[in-house]
Order: structure tokens, then C-alpha cells, then sequence
């Protein structure tokens, strides 16, 4: 009987694990449309409220931006500068650390926009870190590598190092 009763807890418990773990999962699948969308319009007050307050990118070409309402204002430059600038991310995994209210998110991630010279298409793999923070899951920091580009001289151009 103690037994039987040991092997219930310890399905009961893997099960709501794996409930909890689907549910934020969802959530987090969630947030990202929110933030694709909301780069997609170019609306940096709705892709702060996918942030923390202290978000970090490193971006294709290297640099560096900490702080959401810096990253805000990196965006909104690069938004004023390409006009039909847009990036996408597309999730292929996630993983998720419900006792820390952790979770990294890894997949491929797209850019395009009109150059004098022609269209820049660029793309590659990325990286991001969440943290649940109020019951919301916020991206506290993504890394982008880029693996192609093409389109425009604008590719021909080296990044930071």
C-alpha cells in the first residue's frame, strides 16, 4: 500500500509538473507573437512590455544594448532609419525551470528590409533568456547570430568584433 501510495505522488507530481510546464510553455509561445507583432508595427511600447527592465541584446552585428528603454530607443532608430524594416523570431524549442521561473527559448530568426542598392534579407539562430516575473514571462535577454545575408552591399559590411 505505501508503495502504490508513493508511485500516485509521484505521477500526481510529474503530471502537474508537466501541466505547468505546457501551460508556461504556452505563455511564453504567447509573448513571443506579442513581440513579433509588435516589431512587425514597429510599436516599441508594446515590445517593452515583453521585457524586463533590464532586457540585453546582443545583435547579428554585435552590439550591445542594455536596459529596456535603451533597447526601446535602439529600435526605435533602426525603425526611423528602415522604414519597412521587420524581425521575426520563430521558437523551436523551449525549456523551462519552473522552481527559478527560468526558461531559454532557441530557434531562427529573420530580417528584411529595402536598401538603395537592393533588399537585405538576414537571418540565423538566436537565443533567449525569460524570467517570470509578476506571473508574466518577460525576456530578460536575446542573442542573435546571424547565419546569412544577402540582397545589398549593406552584407558586405563587417560587424563589430
Amino acid at each position: 500500500m505505501a508503495i502504490r501510495n508513493t508511485l500516485m505522488i509521484i505521477l500526481m507530481t510529474t503530471w502537474a509538473t508537466t501541466l505547468h510546464a505546457q501551460s508556461d510553455e504556452q505563455l511564453i509561445r504567447a509573448a513571443r507573437l506579442r513581440s513579433n507583432a509588435a516589431i512587425a508595427v514597429h510599436d516599441t511600447t508594446a515590445m517593452i512590455a515583453e521585457w524586463t527592465s533590464d532586457y540585453h541584446i546582443v545583435s547579428s552585428r554585435n552590439s550591445e544594448v542594455a536596459g529596456a528603454s535603451q533597447n526601446a530607443y535602439w529600435f526605435s532608430e533602426e525603425f526611423r532609419q528602415k522604414k519597412d524594416v521587420v524581425y521575426e523570431r520563430y521558437s523551436e524549442k523551449i525549456e523551462i525551470n519552473p522552481s527559478w521561473n527560468m526558461a531559454s527559448e532557441t530557434g531562427r530568426w529573420e530580417g528584411h528590409w529595402q536598401e538603395p542598392d537592393g533588399k537585405v534579407r538576414i537571418g540565423g539562430t538566436f537565443y533567449a533568456k525569460w524570467h517570470k516575473v509578476g506571473g508574466a514571462w518577460k525576456i530578460r535577454a536575446e542573442i542573435f547570430t546571424p547565419l546569412y545575408c544577402d540582397g545589398s552591399a549593406f552584407c558586405d559590411k563587417k560587424p563589430l568584433q
